[in-house]
């Protein structure tokens, strides 16, 4: 069993481990979510995706060439199934962010398809950064 808290109620909430959702990783270190990634409203990029999936947020991820990187964990039947994290780079504007969001509602990695246009954004880190 894993435990989710439910804010709207103030408690924590038990699923089982299967039932877990994709979750998101979110670089806010360094690069990303800093002002040198101009227009982009960082804080409203993190507060979408957390409406959709547990989001955690990463000192640097060691990609800042990449700055934003959102890393899209599986869920646990996805993983159990072999499916792996996808990593995302360059994600600086709503519409990038809304794919994503959308990809996440439908069950993200090993569950729904990766969207067409998300292609544009994966990237595979270097072995130092997984």
């Amino acid at each position: 069993m894993t435990s989710r808290q439910r804010p709207e109620e103030g408690r924590t909430e038990r699923i089982p481990a299967q039932a877990a959702p994709c979750r998101i990783v979110v670089c806010r270190d360094c690069c990303c979510g800093s002002p040198k990634v101009t227009g982009v409203d960082h804080a409203q990029q993190t507060a979408r995706l957390a409406e959709n999936a547990p989001v955690r947020i990463a000192a640097c991820l060691d990609v800042c060439d990449q700055a934003n990187v959102i890393v899209v964990q599986p869920s646990a039947a996805a993983r159990a199934a072999g499916a792996r994290p996808v990593w995302l780079g360059l994600v600086n504007d709503p519409d990038a962010t809304e794919d994503i969001v959308d990809w996440v509602q439908a069950g993200g990695p090993g569950i729904a398809p990766r969207p067409d246009i998300l292609d544009l954004y994966v990237f595979t880190p270097p072995r130092k950064a997984r």
